[in-house]
């Protein structure tokens, strides 16, 4: 016979929390008792009783000042004052996510409410609930919330609130949550029912599905059990429902190839193992796996331990994992990785076995928050201390910056990078390098004191002296680089053609003429040149940026000849004239006895640097490339034709 069991069989972390809390009273020596079971298992409440701590049903069977543990069903606000009246001390023992859902009923009474219970009327948890609120409804089915409706449907735009039991199917619980959503238009809806309940009973349903029998440990009481064999009997032909070992006969699985196992939430481990040991010891074959199945349901987890689990959801803001225990597991997205640019889809996928580090347990709420950093944190030092040793490159995210220097986070370990090291300039902001991603070698490794240095300087270093070693063995005349300009000078710019610097000489930044090379350029701009010449000896490299396939000289002739008027720039004043730009690239003299139709003292009286004026093109000397300029015969031509005027006007006249 192969015998599987269900991965939540037992214990919730509610219950377990519970007994936890009445095993340390017993301890305590103390008078406590019980009001009512605090589990759904009378086996349970036996072995405590044995401990010394007694079951009462009536607040009356109470004496004062009795230690008094409420049961993980959760107590009336009204049985709570009237114990505090007595003054018992209270343990309360009541299910958190049971609590939330008295927090939630009770914030809606107070703002004048009506509150929808879904859940079986005479269940102690649900009549614990119903007493925290005033004006109420209890439904056990969608049909029952109907007829109510049906029979109050003036009341539609009522403010109602809904909750459910904990333990209530989802079968039920969907329909009544579309029926509110369908008949009124002023409600709250809230899906309290427990995940780990889901979880269980669709893990049962799966095992019905593909074993030939089921059996189900449980108390007979107990709400969630009882629940678990009926909808166990809707998918599988035989189930037998037992609270104790004692209960079990192996004759009635006589034909059954595979039993699926599973267990309520009431019910403790130990029980779970008489059974198993049962079986053990009267069925030749048993899954080996099983015990180990066994084992993981009812074991704790600490913080400091490495778990494995299975991814069952991704959400934008944490991962859940089935670390096959009865806490829920989160990695929060911080948890997962520095790198914010990564797409969560791209990293994990649902049903993705993941290695975690256990942060944090709370027991109290049945969670364990986990990490993927830390636990890769853990493994990375190894790798760190061997990157150093090998002077190998790591990539990190720069996280923060300090007094000193950076922090880049390396797959979760933080390494230290002094200002120096960081490869900007002297004075540059370190800011401008946070959250980008950098590379870096290590440079020191204290593991003991958790101390990591790096140097991202070094790494530049290095790849601008294999890339300057690629030009220099690739360079030759008119090949064209992209480059950065890296500084500015009087005579030039220094340009950064990827690991080399190169010189542009003032004269060849461009045609024009220029007074510095600040005019036209500024430091950190792109910019694309050609090779001049070079000197591998002497490590220069001269540049041009002004583009030589295209002639100035040929763009003037083409367009001005002897005669032609042109409006030019003044660009330099000497003490015989003046030089204009006609072209970028062509400048002509204008002469000092040109500049005007009067004598000139000097240049500077009539003319200004930027200037612009109109002249007349006087000669061209190709040869020499050379043209001399104007102004005066333009205001000869302009006062002849004046006088011309006036002098037909005379004869006219």
């Amino acid at each position: 016979m192969k015998c599987m069991l269900a991965k939540s069989a037992g214990f919730c972390f509610g219950v377990k929390r519970a007994v936890r809390l009445a095993e340390e009273a017993a301890k305590e020596n103390k008078s406590s008792v019980m009001l009512g079971p605090v589990i759904h298992n009378d086996a349970m409440i036996e072995r405590l009783e044995k401990q010394g701590v007694q079951c009462v049903q009536q607040m009356e069977e109470i004496p004062p000042d009795t230690q008094v543990i409420i049961r993980s069903h959760g107590e009336s606000k009204a049985v709570q004052e009237v114990l505090q009246k007595k003054g018992c001390p209270v343990i309360d023992a009541t299910c958190p996510n049971v609590s939330k859902i008295h927090n939630i009923v009770a914030d809606a009474s107070a703002r004048g409410r009506k509150v929808f219970i879904i859940g079986i009327p005479t269940h102690p948890e649900v009549m614990a609930i119903a007493g925290w609120c005033e004006d109420k409804e209890i439904f056990e089915s969608v049909e029952e919330m109907g007829q109510w409706l049906t029979e109050n449907s003036a009341i539609f735009e009522l403010p109602i609130t809904m909750v459910s039991q904990t333990t209530l199917s989802e079968m039920i619980w969907n329909p009544c949550r579309e029926k509110l959503k369908k008949e009124c238009t002023n409600y709250e809806i809230f899906d309290t029912i427990c995940r780990a309940t889901c979880k269980r009973q669709s893990e049962a349903l799966s095992l019905a599905e593909q074993c030939d029998a089921m059996l189900i440990i449980g108390d007979h009481k107990s709400s969630n059990t009882n629940r678990l064999a009926e909808l166990c009997r809707a998918h599988c032909p035989l189930v037998v429902h037992i609270s104790r070992a004692e209960e079990l006969d192996l004759t009635a699985f006589s034909r059954a190839a595979s039993v699926g196992i599973t267990a309520g939430a009431s019910t403790p481990g130990w029980i779970i193992k008489e059974v198993f040991d049962k079986m053990s010891d009267e069925i030749m074959e048993i899954e080996e796996s099983f015990a180990e199945m066994l084992e993981k349901s009812i074991k704790t987890l600490n913080t400091g331990d490495k778990v494995t689990g299975i991814i069952t959801r991704i959400t934008p803001t944490e991962i859940h994992v089935d670390l096959g225990t009865k806490h829920a597991g989160y990695i929060p997205v911080s948890e997962l990785t520095d790198d914010l640019e990564v797409k969560l889809e791209d990293l994990l996928h649902v049903g993705d076995e993941i290695e975690t580090y256990v942060m944090r347990v709370n027991d109290l709420e049945g969670v364990v928050t986990l990490s993927k950093k830390r636990l890769d944190s853990v493994k990375n030092w190894d790798n760190i201390e061997k990157a150093q040793e090998d002077q190998a490159n790591v990539e990190g995210i720069v996280t923060e910056e300090n007094k000193g220097g950076i922090v880049v986070s390396v797959k979760g370990i933080r390494v230290f990078v002094p200002a120096s090291q960081t490869g900007l300039p002297r004075g540059a902001e370190m800011s401008e390098l946070l959250k980008q991603k950098v590379r870096l070698r290590i440079t020191e490794v204290n593991r003991s004191r958790r101390r990591v240095v790096g140097s991202i300087r070094a790494v530049n270093n290095e790849e601008r002296t294999a890339k300057a070693a690629e030009i220099w063995n690739n360079i030759e005349a008119g090949k064209k680089y992209s480059g950065t300009v890296k500084s500015l000078t009087s005579y030039g710019a220094f340009v950064d053609i990827g690991g080399v610097d190169g010189m542009v000489h003032v004269s060849e930044l461009s045609w024009s003429r220029i007074k510095s090379p600040a005019d036209i350029i500024s430091v950190g701009d792109k910019v694309e040149v050609h090779v001049l010449s070079f000197d591998p000896e002497k490590k220069k490299i001269s540049l041009g940026m002004k583009d030589h396939g295209e002639d100035p000289w040929a763009k003037f002739t083409s367009t001005y000849e002897v005669g032609s008027v042109a409006n030019v720039r003044v660009v330099k004043l000497m003490a015989f004239g003046a030089f204009a730009e006609i072209v970028p690239g062509v400048d002509g003299l204008i002469h000092i006895s040109q500049i005007a139709d009067h004598r000139v003292e000097k240049p500077g009286d009539e003319l200004k640097e930027g200037q612009t004026v109109d002249v007349k093109i006087t000669e061209i000397d190709f040869e020499n490339k050379k043209v001399s300029l104007s102004i005066r015969a333009l205001l000869n031509e302009a006062n002849q034709e004046a006088d011309g005027v006036e002098e037909a006007a005379q004869e006219e006249a």
